[in-house]
């Protein structure tokens, strides 16, 4: 698998030449209005150890640097990000022209062009969603937490009862007519988790306990991109793309291509502050 090959199946191989070069562009069958990006750390001015495109205003990465990187991110899409505080809960916020940066939100969606519904992650799994037509988007932040949310509802499943409301389709009809895209996220070899994460899964899926291998006493190895692809596909929605749970897509694995909270979290003797954070970006042009 060629990680980071232009698409050849996006009619959107317009979009703009000034994207960093080692920034993913999904390669997935958008419709042409649909863009869509995964930033690198590469491309911005943040010092170690936030280098160097860290767009996280809460790492203790410098607010000028990160100031400086989210222009650069605005200006290379052409569209304006907005930018979640991330909760690792299950709330939908609606996003536009208008819209304040820093609202508690881990999913956001809009109807509206020049608007990029934008996640933060570094190692949590970001999921774009897309109408065949283009005319809703949506991305997603989700990390274990908010991927298992309450009994059978997480923030998949409450960002695709937006995702219809705003599409104006069935639910039958939303399925056949939404594309997703799992981006690069903490991948199956490196994410440890303890028995409650496995039974907050299986209770609600047993085909989950697949997604789960036994690591040692009391610990299972994770498949978050597979934990979400189950979840996308109990939805009905089947045209999935991106991530497929291979190393090549493990945030922990690539350092010198990804930030990684749980690979680089304490090397400055400070816990949570010691890793940037990348962005999913989708927008309708």
């Amino acid at each position: 698998m060629r990680l980071f090959k232009k698409p050849s199946l996006q009619p959107a191989l317009t979009q703009r030449v000034d994207l960093h070069p080692d920034w993913l562009i999904p390669e997935w069958p958008a419709p042409a209005r649909v863009r869509a990006v995964f930033t690198s750390r590469q491309g911005g001015c943040s010092s170690a150890p936030w280098d160097s495109l860290n767009l996280g205003d809460h790492v203790g990465d410098a607010a000028a640097q990160v100031a400086a990187n989210r222009l650069t991110l605005e200006q290379a899409l052409g569209a304006r990000p907005v930018f979640l505080q991330q909760v690792h809960g299950t709330q939908v916020l609606a996003v536009d022209g208008v819209t304040p940066h820093g609202q508690s939100a881990d999913a956001a969606i809009t109807r509206q062009s020049g608007v990029a519904c934008t996640v933060m992650v570094a190692d949590c799994l970001p999921v774009l969603l897309s109408t065949t037509d283009g005319a809703v988007v949506a991305a997603a932040h989700a990390g274990w937490r908010g991927l298992a949310g309450g009994p059978g509802k997480g923030l998949l499943e409450k960002t695709y009862e937006r995702f219809i409301d705003f599409a104006l389709y069935s639910r039958e009809e939303c399925a056949i007519n939404t594309i997703a895209w799992l981006g690069p996220c903490i991948g199956p070899t490196a994410f440890e988790v303890g028995p409650e994460v496995r039974a907050a899964f299986v209770a609600t899926d047993p085909r989950a306990d697949l997604c789960f291998a036994p690591h040692g006493p009391g610990k299972f190895l994770a498949d978050l991109p597979g934990l979400a692809r189950l979840r996308l596909h109990a939805l009905g929605i089947t045209q999935i793309y991106g991530n497929d749970s291979s190393g090549a897509w493990c945030t922990v694995r690539n350092a010198s291509k990804f930030f990684s909270h749980r690979r680089d979290a304490g090397v400055t003797g400070n816990g949570l502050n010691t890793t940037g954070r990348m962005a999913a970006c989708i927008w309708i042009a």
